[in-house]
């Protein structure tokens, strides 16, 4: 299973000859994708949900990545949630979100392990509630070893937000800003958008002039941690200095929302969710819990390539469709294989939302024209998603309606 896991990651990433420099750091990126890389997605469900705009009977396809926004579609009420990955650490920690909300006894307790996620009750809770419910491979994986020899469901009592490729990224962060003299960690002081930019300015903002900061963040290796392959690092670089890419959208992140209403500033700033205390995403609210758990048996989490999925579907079968990124991974031949897939399965009224490292939709002049030519590209919309998404790390949040649909 591992090995075939690793081959599907190696396919979908892999474009240039092993020896060639783009060739070595594609698998370098592979080797580091192996494990664990989002305990949370890094996608706003709020723009998603809206964007798409569920029905009852919609069939939505999405990648699985870390499982937040698809227990968060859940409160949106679709009738079906297939969550596609390569990672078999997404797929077991998605499956293991959904046995938990069906299986713990009430939302403190599926709060404490999920929001808090740094308890040691629920190791008990796991062992005596959700064990016994899940699959043979989610229990192999969370009951097995990680690199340092400790049980992987154990980051559920360390502070789970802490671990994993996007986790470790954030921690090395966060220590890089303190030998710089600065605490990440005193944006959430900030009382106010007002604060909240001075406190970017005065003391951020300032690391990204540092000549070692520049250098580190020109190098393609430097966001491994997250999840941006070589191919998409270029995508995100553009024209520009990487270093001030990453201070617009760190920026965007700090100063654009009210840290109070954002869940992705407060695990950036305070690598965690504040305790349980602070903003939470949508399937973590007390109020969206019984939502959560009467319909998590509406999700299917498959380990398998978005369109190998598809191919496997009949034709009008599906009609919201989430593609993350992953896009910014693809060359000519995956893309127009993909967009032929989600044309021939799409239902009226099908939407496909997708996000890119860049502001520009990927797909002009890269999509075979008679296939696009199916799809409404929502510009204004878009540009609003993008305006308006709290996870700020994207340049582009894309809206694609199937042509004949209302608007």
């Amino acid at each position: 299973m591992a090995a075939s896991a690793h081959k599907k990651v190696t396919n979908a990433v892999h474009r240039h000859r092993h020896l060639s420099k783009q060739g070595l750091l594609e698998r370098a990126f592979t080797f580091a994708f192996r494990g664990l890389v989002y305990a949370q997605i890094w996608e706003d469900p709020a723009v998603d949900m809206e964007a798409l705009a569920i029905t009852p009977d919609s069939h939505v396809v999405t990648i699985a990545s870390g499982g937040c926004n698809v227990l968060s579609y859940l409160t949106a009420d679709p009738a079906k949630i297939t969550a596609v990955d390569l990672n078999t650490a997404h797929i077991a920690l998605n499956r293991l979100k959904l046995m938990a909300a069906q299986t713990l006894p009430d939302h403190a307790a599926f709060h404490r392990f999920f929001a808090r996620a740094d308890d040691k009750a629920n190791i008990a809770a796991y062992r005596a509630v959700v064990a016994p419910h899940l699959d043979e491979s989610t229990r192999r994986y969370w009951e097995g070893r990680d690199m340092t020899g400790r049980r992987r469901i154990g980051g559920f009592a360390r502070g789970i937000y802490r671990h994993g490729l996007l986790g470790r990224f954030i921690g090395a962060a966060h220590l890089l800003a303190r030998l710089h003299g600065v605490n990440p960690k005193r944006m959430l002081d900030a009382q106010s958008r007002e604060e909240q930019l001075a406190i970017f300015e005065r003391e951020l903002a300032p690391i990204f002039d540092k000549g070692f900061v520049r250098w580190l963040t020109s190098q393609p290796a430097s966001l491994f941690g997250l999840g941006i392959p070589p191919a998409q690092f270029e995508a995100l670089a553009g024209d520009d200095r990487m270093d001030n890419v990453l201070k617009a959208r760190l920026k965007k992140l700090a100063c654009d929302f009210d840290l109070k209403d954002n869940y992705f500033a407060v695990q950036a700033f305070g690598r965690g969710y504040a305790g349980g205390e602070g903003p939470l995403p949508p399937y973590l609210q007390a109020a969206n819990h019984r939502a959560v758990r009467d319909r998590a048996e509406r999700v299917d989490v498959r380990h398998i390539n978005f369109t190998d999925f598809l191919t496997s579907q009949p034709a009008a079968s599906c009609d919201r469709y989430i593609l993350l990124d992953a896009q910014d991974w693809m060359d000519d031949e995956q893309l127009n294989a993909l967009w032929a897939q989600i044309t021939r399965t799409a239902k009226p009224d099908a939407r496909v939302l997708f996000r890119t490292a860049g502001e520009p939709s990927i797909l002009p002049g890269r999509v075979a024209d008679d296939v696009l030519a199916h799809w409404d590209y929502r510009a204004d919309a878009s540009r609003d998603y993008t305006a308006r998404d709290r996870s700020a790390i994207y340049g582009g949040v894309h809206l694609y309606v199937l042509k004949g649909a209302d608007a």
